[in-house]
C-alpha cells in the first residue's frame, strides 16, 4: 500500500506508465485501493508499526495512533575488532528507488576514494556504465561476507527513503558509521549530533549533496568511533524486539479480555433492571421512560 499512498508518482514512472491510457488506468486502480484501505482502516483493534515515520503516516491516513516497535536486527554482542580499509561501501537490491545510481555518480566526483557496491538487481548494467574506475561491484554476498565488508569499510552509504532501514543498523552493528539520506527511518537510527555521533545525513539524493557529505565525513573521520556505532545498534537487537512485541501482544490481549467482560456484563445488568420492575409492587406511579426503552 505504500506505493498507493506515498510513492505513486515514483511507482508509475519506474513502471513505465507515467503517461497515456495505462497511466490513467493505473492511477484509477491506485485511487480505488486508497479508498478501500481507508474504509478498512478502523477495523484493527490496535496498530503496531516499525518507526515513528510510519506512525505519522498512520495518524495522517487513518486517524489512529500506533505503537512503535522497531524490527529485529542481527547485531553482534561485541563490537567487531576489524581494521578499517580504505574504501566506502553500500549494499542493497539494485532497483531505482534505492538510489544507488546517485551514490555511484557521486563517487565520480571523488576519484581518489573507493566505493564497493554489494548487491544484484535490474539496475546493475546501468550502474556499471555510470561508474568510474574507483567503483567496484562485488555482486550478491552472503550474510557473513557482507558483515565483513561492512566492518572493514570507512563508512556505509544509504540513499533510500525507507520506513525503517535495517541495513544501516546492521552497518552500525559492525562498528561502521553511516552516511544516509536524512529522511524516513534513518533519522531514528543514525545519530548525527552530540558527542556520540554514528553518522551524517545528506538532505537530498543529488550526487553533489552525497559527495559533499563524504568530504565532510573525511574531514571529521577520527571523531567517529566503532564502539559508539555498535552501542547505538544494540538498541535494535532481536532480543529487545521480542520483549517489546510480546509485551504489546499481552497488553492487547488483556484489553480485549476486559472489553469482552464489559460486553458480557451489560446484558445482565439490563435483565436485572427489567426483573426488578416486573417484581415490584403495583402503584399508580408511571414507569419511567428509561425503563420502557429497555
Amino acid at each position: 500500500m505504500r506505493y498507493a499512498w506515498d510513492l505513486q508518482h515514483q511507482y508509475l514512472r519506474e513502471s513505465g506508465v507515467g503517461r497515456g491510457l495505462k497511466s490513467v488506468l493505473a492511477r484509477t486502480l491506485l485511487h480505488r485501493m486508497r479508498l478501500w484501505d481507508t474504509r478498512t482502516g478502523n477495523g484493527p483493534e490496535a496498530y503496531m508499526t516499525n518507526s515513528h515515520f510510519v506512525a505519522r503516516r498512520i495518524r495522517k491516513i487513518y486517524g489512529r495512533e500506533a505503537r512503535v516497535i522497531a524490527p529485529p536486527v542481527a547485531v553482534p554482542a561485541e563490537c567487531p575488532n576489524v581494521p578499517k580499509q580504505g574504501y566506502f561501501c553500500t549494499a542493497s537490491r539494485l532497483v531505482p528507488y534505492k538510489n544507488v545510481h546517485m551514490i555511484v555518480e557521486a563517487f565520480r566526483a571523488l576519484p581518489q576514494e573507493k566505493l564497493i557496491v554489494a548487491g544484484e538487481g535490474p539496475e546493475l548494467p546501468r550502474l556499471r556504465a555510470l561508474a568510474g574506475a574507483n567503483v567496484e561491484f562485488v555482486g550478491y554476498r552472503q550474510d557473513a561476507e557482507l558483515r565483513t565488508l561492512m566492518a572493514s569499510a570507512r563508512a556505509f552509504l544509504f540513499a533510500a527513503e525507507e520506513d525503517f532501514g535495517i541495513v544501516p543498523v546492521e552497518a552500525q552493528g559492525q562498528g561502521t558509521p553511516v552516511l544516509a539520506l536524512g529522511r524516513g527511518g534513518a533519522r531514528e537510527t543514525v545519530i548525527t549530533t552530540g558527542p556520540a555521533r554514528t553518522g551524517l545525513f545528506f538532505e537530498s539524493t543529488e550526487p553533489e549533496a552525497i559527495a559533499a557529505t563524504v568530504r565532510r565525513f573525511i574531514a571529521t573521520e577520527p571523531s567517529f568511533r566503532p564502539e559508539i556505532c555498535h552501542r547505538n545498534a544494540i538498541r535494535f537487537e532481536t532480543r529487545r524486539f521480542e520483549e517489546a512485541f510480546s509485551a504489546f501482544v499481552r497488553q492487547q490481549y488483556a484489553e480485549f479480555g476486559r472489553t469482552l467482560e464489559r460486553a458480557r456484563a451489560q446484558p445482565l445488568a439490563a435483565e436485572d433492571m427489567v426483573r426488578q420492575v416486573a417484581t415490584a409492587p403495583m402503584s399508580s406511579t408511571p414507569v419511567s421512560s428509561s425503563v420502557v426503552a429497555l
